[in-house]
């Protein structure tokens, strides 16, 4: 018995030694394993008491308690030290010199098409228009049928439009006109909204073209409208944007979906109208058509044209953008170069 009472004492002195000299939290728990694992040696030990009187169990078992006490005690102990030191060592691992100035962060701010296009949004907004807006993808009928393009206008060609499939049923909207005719499709006059948004051309990268753009359109419908209606409220759009004194230019032209049409310039924001490559030497740049809305298309869409007349305009908001900042090529737009878009923070 007094044997046994002594190999108790030894193994949790023994254990009490190891774990007083662990380095680490994992060399800790190696030592808990071999103590009181499965196959431990004071598991190993008060195992036997099975083989002992029922005299001695009682004392057997108030040593072998006694004895695993102390060192699930000595366990605990060692690893509260071991955390606190590890922690010590992380704290001053990551320490933060506050001596050392920090960085100030990087102030974003707002797309020069951003910009423009809420600033385009609110003037109009102030005129009583509404937003409205349509999918970039859009039916063959909604893009050209329904504006009263014939089916062999060149806008219809593969090299002016991008198609999804071979009967060109369905494509990538080359302007924002289709959101007029859903607009009128759904509703009756009166109709004032405009039409803010992107499209997609089969052009060339240049100075003042790109496949991909932002688009803006306009449309009023309601009774009595004249193309004098559209030229007062263009002329004040021009004017709140770019200020009291810009000079714009109205000049005929033709679209299939009004009659008649126009276009209106501004006059070149880069020569002041002497004439360079931005104007390609006009003094003026083109800045939007219109005209009054066909009453072909009124009347596809429901609308009855000797009761209702309306007109309609249209403008590349890249070309916006350049004549209010004073850029002089479309592409910075694009390029996304921080040097230039942060003129605009």
């Amino acid at each position: 018995m007094n044997e046994k009472l002594q190999e108790i004492n030894n193994a949790a002195q023994a254990a009490v030694a190891a774990i007083s000299g662990a380095t680490g939290i994992k060399e800790l728990e190696d030592i808990r394993v071999e103590v009181f694992g499965k196959k431990g040696t004071l598991t190993a030990l008060m195992k036997a008491m099975g083989g002992l009187s029922a005299d001695e169990r009682p004392v057997f078992g108030q040593a072998s308690n006694a004895a695993r006490m102390e060192v699930e005690a000595a366990l605990n102990a060692r690893l509260a030290e071991l955390k606190a030191a590890e922690m010590t060592k992380r704290l001053a691992d990551e320490a933060l010199d506050i001596t050392i100035p920090g960085q100030k962060p990087i102030r974003g701010g707002r797309h020069p098409m951003t910009i423009v296009t809420e600033d385009l949004c609110k003037i109009f907004m102030g005129m009583g228009f509404e937003i409205a807006e349509g999918p970039e993808v859009e039916t063959a009928y909604h893009s050209f049928t329904a504006l009263n393009i014939s089916e062999t206008h060149p806008a219809r060609s593969e090299q002016d439009t991008f198609y999804f499939n071979e009967n060109h049923e369905f494509l990538l909207r080359t302007c924002t006109s289709p959101v007029q005719v859903r607009v009128m499709e759904e509703r009756k006059p009166p109709i004032r909204i405009i039409c803010p948004g992107k499209v997609y051309r089969s052009d060339n990268v240049d100075a003042t073209h790109s496949p991909v753009f932002h688009q803006m359109e306009g449309l009023v419908v309601d009774k009595g409208i004249t193309f004098g209606d559209l030229k007062g409220a263009l002329t004040v759009f021009a004017r709140e944007l770019f200020g009291e004194e810009t000079v714009v230019r109205f000049r005929p032209h033709y679209f299939p979906f009004t009659e008649p049409s126009g276009e209106m310039d501004v006059q070149c924001f880069a020569c002041q109208g002497i004439g360079c490559r931005v104007c390609k030497g006009d003094g003026w740049v083109e800045l939007l058509g219109c005209g009054m809305v066909h009453p072909n298309v009124l009347k596809m869409c429901g609308i009855d044209p000797d009761v209702y007349s309306g007109y309609a305009f249209g403008m590349g908001l890249e070309r916006v953008a350049m004549a209010r900042f004073g850029v002089n090529d479309l592409r910075v737009f694009f390029e996304n170069d921080v040097r230039f878009l942060g003129q605009f923070a």
